[in-house]
């Protein structure tokens, strides 16, 4: 028979001791991942900016000639990949600031993004992008609960257009913004930039998107290809695309091993005291 206030095979302590070391892991992680949430913010604000630049619109008045050979050419590549030809389409930094002065699907990037300068590996492009700034309780006349302040990234992209999964996306290098210093993580988390993502989904653009084997830089141009047997060679795969998530959770993963090996140290110890404090007895 046990004696009373000795440790048994049935004693709560080890259950206790778990259920209080999950909480205290869970409250851990919590604080882990809103501290690294709030000082993410913090740096973003650092190189980002309270209002947007506006980004030059191409004219098109007077142009009428130019917008029908842009038009057509546009036009005649899609009509050819749609129907499995071989096709080629050079597209020179007026050609796409135009098409995105004209086009309606494109209306979204007018006053954000324009190309000024493609080179020999990679393309300049001038971008004004709304970002999520650092959350807060909402103000008198907000709607919900919680908001956040807009920030603006201005400056220039250094990127080159590649293929991913049936879109065209940009392969970030650099970006700079004057007077400031982007972080380099910055610059990394937001490449590739999936600048067309929103028109997978286009009844025009997402198929003929599809259709792509190839696009690279040439001759001071962006060079969109369909090419029979050809296969989509791309430096990007998922786990560059998600790196960002990637290293938030190996960084959580990390600490919660630190911290479950602590609590396995401490029901241990707890387990051989008690077993000594029994052989003792």
């Amino acid at each position: 028979m046990n004696e009373p206030g000795k440790a048994t095979a049935r004693s709560p302590f080890a259950g206790c001791v778990i259920f209080i070391c999950v909480v205290l892991m869970i409250v851990f992680l919590m604080v882990i991942s809103v501290v690294t949430f709030f000082r993410q913010y913090k740096e973003i604000a650092k190189f980002t900016d309270e209002k947007p630049v506006v980004v030059e619109v191409t004219a098109t008045e007077g142009r009428e000639a130019e917008l029908n050979a842009l038009a057509e050419r546009l036009e005649t590549f899609r009509q050819d990949i749609m129907d499995g030809k071989e096709a080629t389409l050079a597209l020179s930094p007026d050609d796409i600031n135009t098409a995105i002065a004209v086009y309606e699907p494109l209306k979204e990037l007018r006053g954000t993004l324009r190309f000024t300068e493609i080179g020999e590996k990679d393309a300049k492009i001038d971008i004004s992008f709304p970002l999520n700034g650092k959350p807060r309780m909402t103000r008198e006349g907000e709607v919900g609960f919680m908001t956040t302040d807009r920030r603006y990234l201005n400056g220039t992209l250094t990127a080159k257009p590649e293929l991913f999964e049936g879109e065209v996306v940009l392969q970030i290098s650099d970006i700079q913004v004057p007077g400031k210093t982007v972080v380099r993580e910055f610059t990394e988390r937001m490449s590739p930039h999936r600048i067309a993502e929103r028109y997978k989904t286009d009844h025009i653009l997402g198929p003929a998107m599809k259709q792509l084997t190839g696009v690279e830089i040439a001759d001071g141009k962006i060079v969109f290809r369909r090419k029979e047997g050809e296969k989509i060679a791309s430096s990007i795969d998922n786990k560059q695309v998600d790196s960002a998530s990637n290293r938030l959770f190996k960084f959580l993963g990390v600490a919660a091993s630190i911290f479950l090996a602590f609590v396995a140290l401490v029901i241990f110890l707890g387990a051989r005291g008690r077993k000594n404090k029994g052989e003792d007895a």
